[in-house]
């Protein structure tokens, strides 16, 4: 009876689990039909444990904008195109930047500030993560919620003109550059 039970059990849980998932139907960013990201996550495929991707879509000079992932390494797969990887070494307090063209990776360690730029048109990225949900700590975030009076305070600057510096950023940038209307 105990095997019985165990393999019922066993048969239930993994008849619940997915194991195929199309990351064309899951966007995560999108800016336009050239610059885009597509994400796999636990979320969207239960049966990932500890690893997750980024399907990024670039075009010529767009960005990834720096950010970290305070739960993950990453590594940057580069599938067509050309791309500029960034990443700040927080040890030596020191820029690192790679170009990356098909068939090549950068290693991007937890925690590390970083971005990527496409430098072709048509860059497609493959951003692999060691968490299975990554979370995310973007620039345009860090800029435009932290209040205006503790970066004047903090850093010497006019509030008034911090506050116009930063009101175009709006929401989460995700992909830039962002396209403004003036």
């Amino acid at each position: 009876m105990f095997y019985r039970e165990r393999w019922e059990k066993h048969v239930r849980s993994t008849t619940s689990l997915q194991f195929k998932f199309d990351v064309n139907n899951s966007p995560f960013f999108v800016q336009d039909n050239q610059n885009y990201i597509n994400i796999v996550g636990q979320k969207q495929l239960n049966s990932l444990k500890n690893v997750s991707l980024l399907d990024i879509f670039l075009s010529n000079q767009h960005i990834v904008e720096p950010h970290y992932h305070q739960n993950a390494s990453e590594l940057v797969y580069c599938i067509s195109g050309s791309a500029l990887i960034a990443i700040l070494n927080p040890d030596t307090k020191q820029f690192l930047q790679f170009q990356i063209t098909p068939g090549q990776v950068v290693s991007i360690p937890q925690g590390w500030w970083h971005y990527e730029i496409a430098m072709t048109d048509h860059t497609h990225l493959l951003a692999i993560f060691d968490a299975p949900n990554p979370e995310v700590i973007l620039g345009s975030d860090l800029l435009r919620l932290t209040p205006s009076d503790v970066m004047a305070y903090t850093y010497g600057l006019n509030q008034q003109l911090w506050q116009q510096a930063v009101a175009p950023i709006q929401s989460s940038t995700y992909i830039g550059p962002v396209q403004h209307r003036y």
